[in-house]
């Protein structure tokens, strides 16, 4: 889709300095030991939106019948007829795959409306499809529910068939017009997906959104909806449309640095990738990405859908880097996810359960440098993400060991945060014990929600976790230790 082609990427020294993070680890960027308290924390909804981890993009519109990823906004409404659509078809694939939502493209740059909007002829009502009483929108909400999916939407701002588009608040009426529509009339959503894209070129139209407003609107009519846009407010893009985010990413951001969506600068899509350690604002990163070339469905590339393996890539490159994964997945011309996909998916999902079927830390002593009771050592190793070890209040570094009767073999290492309370640490590194002495293992910067980290094979009976610095005391949640049935590596392998 390459919305956002006018992000650029800047020199990693560039960012780290924006980001502070050339300052890790050196005693006058340690806080006061009640700061941590007062670092951004998620809401509720933040937090339910990051654990869930997996998200389904859908992209359906005139461009699935045309071949083109941007519609000019001129395509009759006749061309728009998928035969067969079955929303419950994506919605049970995505249920299947581990995916806990999904959200539907309902306008993309043309124009076209997937549901009857009031306010345009440009829309389903005018195609065949169902002789013009169908509703691409309802149909994907019912279906998302019947499978205990969340239901998100997309409404692109940018609007090529709009006549009143670049005329400023008359257009700004009717987007909120048809904003108001999508979040009364289909019940609750979960997440409402706002696009950067303007490709009018220099001399094309210009429209200058009511982003206030927009967000009030959501605000007022969906509360509990987190909002998306390379500006969040709620959770932002990561800076790329590869599935990939920074090895150091934080959730935290600064507001005035990405003021508004679209913001055009030289370092935006390093900051977007890394977030901000010393942000004042909660706004973690969401990684979007499709599982074939485009993000419509075209025929020619059914040959070229990411494999079982590729996904797992994408999987540690997003969700194993503290962000969210938001696959695309088009559907093609009669309305229906292409087999090819659908066993893409099924592998993607067989191959997490299998890796992930058993933390061989269990049954491992545990001990700390310091604890701050009741959230002891042996809390990393249960299962509920709300149970914590966190060393003393004052500590900004710490320690954990962890003893095994017997020794394992693993190539996967897994931390996390107690993210609920924020994020705080900085630096990792992992050690293992090998012919009686401590021999390092990997190491790395932030760990969030989840830090995923893959390996050569590697045989032990103790394994010592320690974390460097952080901005407040640290707080983990998980360390668990796994062993792939098979060896692939991609993006993420050995992040040393």
């Amino acid at each position: 889709m390459d919305r956002r082609r006018f992000l650029l990427a800047g020199s990693a020294a560039a960012s780290l300095g924006a980001l502070g993070l050339s300052r890790l680890g050196h005693a006058d960027a340690a806080p006061s030991p009640a700061a941590d308290t007062l670092r951004p924390r998620p809401t509720p909804q933040q937090l339910h939106w990051q654990r869930d981890e997996l998200a389904m993009f859908v992209h359906l519109t005139v461009n699935t019948f045309t071949g083109k990823e941007w519609g000019e906004g001129t395509e009759s409404p006749a061309i728009f007829n998928p035969r067969k659509l079955d929303a419950r078809q994506w919605a049970r694939t995505a249920r299947q795959a581990g995916f806990r939502s999904m959200i539907l493209t309902t306008k993309h740059h043309d124009g076209f409306c997937l549901w009857p909007s009031a306010v345009t002829e440009h829309s389903v009502k005018n195609s065949p499809w169902k002789n013009g009483h169908g509703d691409v929108v309802r149909e994907f909400t019912d279906a998302c529910r019947a499978e205990g999916l969340g239901a998100g939407l997309y409404l692109s701002p940018w609007d090529r068939n709009a006549k009143s588009y670049g005329s400023g608040e008359a257009y700004n009426d009717y987007y909120i017009t048809q904003l108001t529509e999508l979040l009364t009339h289909y019940g609750k959503i979960v997440e409402v997906w706002f696009d950067g894209a303007n490709g009018e070129g220099p001399n094309g139209r210009r429209q200058a959104y009511d982003w206030p407003r927009i967000h009030a609107t959501v605000r007022k009519l969906q509360p509990d909806a987190v909002m998306f846009s390379d500006a969040g407010p709620d959770v932002r893009w990561i800076g790329d449309e590869k599935g990939v985010a920074g090895e150091t990413c934080w959730s935290s951001i600064d507001p005035a640095s990405v003021p508004y969506p679209g913001y055009d600068r030289p370092w935006i899509g390093d900051l977007l990738g890394h977030g901000d350690p010393h942000g004042s604002a909660w706004r973690p990163g969401e990684s979007d990405v499709s599982i074939r070339p485009g993000w419509f469905w075209h025929p020619e590339q059914n040959d070229q859908v990411r494999t079982p393996d590729g996904l797992m890539d994408l999987y540690f490159s997003s969700v194993g880097r503290n962000s969210k994964l938001l696959l695309n997945v088009p559907p093609n011309r009669d309305g229906l996810f292409d087999p090819e996909d659908i066993a893409s998916l099924q592998g993607f999902a067989a191959k997490r359960k299998a890796l992930f079927a058993s933390n061989l830390l269990q049954g491992a002593s545990v001990r700390a440098s310091s604890s701050d009771a009741p959230h002891l050592p042996s809390k990393v190793l249960d299962a509920d993400p709300d149970s914590y070890w966190s060393a003393a209040p004052a500590t900004r570094d710490g320690w954990l060991e962890f003893e095994l009767p017997r020794e394992i073999e693993f190539d996967t290492l897994e931390l996390g945060e107690a993210i609920a309370l924020g994020q705080n640490i900085a630096n990792y590194r992992v050690e293992h014990w090998d012919s009686g002495a401590w021999r390092p293992l990997t190491w790395g910067t932030t760990i969030g929600h989840k830090k995923l980290i893959r390996m050569d094979p590697v045989r032990t009976s103790k394994l010592r976790l320690t974390l460097e610095f952080g901005y407040g005391a640290p707080k983990l949640a998980c360390v668990a230790a796994y062993r792939g049935p098979d060896r692939r590596y991609g993006p993420g392998h050995n992040e040393k």
